[in-house]
């Protein structure tokens, strides 16, 4: 069994991601599109309807994530989608073609085993939804842990996206001086 305030933070960001990520994702679909097909992984034919039905799903496991009684089938669908994800990502890294936008955010990221690292730990984050809570009534003190465990989650993600971002840029650099 696990603590709520453990799980609760972890939902919501689990959430907060994939709502985001479905929402850019729908608005930049071309793009999205484009990223899907440069994988080289689906057939061409499945890429329009792979480019829409990604994000509406992403879209429904993050409005899943926010009620706790979604979780034991929200959270195995997160992991095996952020799952997919990783293999895809390894499977281009194998490849040599890491020069693939992963198709992940706002700005073009290159793939990298960081990338690949953090989809495994988001799969190890959704995975623990699944473990049954230990039910108890949570206090005022309760809801302060959990805000501050999701902020510094949100900040733990941010920070790392940057870097990520940062190392490809660096990396770019280096090539082209």
């Amino acid at each position: 069994m696990i603590d709520q305030t453990f799980q609760l933070p972890i939902a919501l960001a689990h959430s907060l991601l994939l709502i985001s990520a479905g929402r850019h994702k729908l608005r930049a679909r071309p793009r999205f599109q484009a990223s899907l097909a440069a994988y080289e992984l689906l057939p061409g034919f499945l890429l329009p309807m792979a480019s829409r039905g990604l994000p509406v799903l992403e879209l429904l496991i993050g409005a899943a994530l926010l009620i706790p009684a979604c979780w034991p089938v929200a959270g195995p669908v997160a992991a095996a989608l952020f799952s997919a994800y990783a293999f895809a990502m390894a499977i281009n890294l194998i490849r040599g073609r890491e020069a693939i936008d992963c198709g992940c955010g706002d700005t073009p990221q290159p793939l990298s085993l960081a990338l690949l690292a953090r989809n495994l730990v988001l799969v190890a984050g959704a995975i623990l939804l699944t473990v049954p809570d230990a039910s108890r009534q949570l206090g005022t003190f309760d809801f302060f842990v959990i805000a501050m465990a999701f902020a510094g989650l949100a900040l733990l993600y941010i920070a790392f996206e940057q870097l990520t971002s940062n190392a490809s840029r660096l990396k770019e650099w280096r090539e082209n001086a």
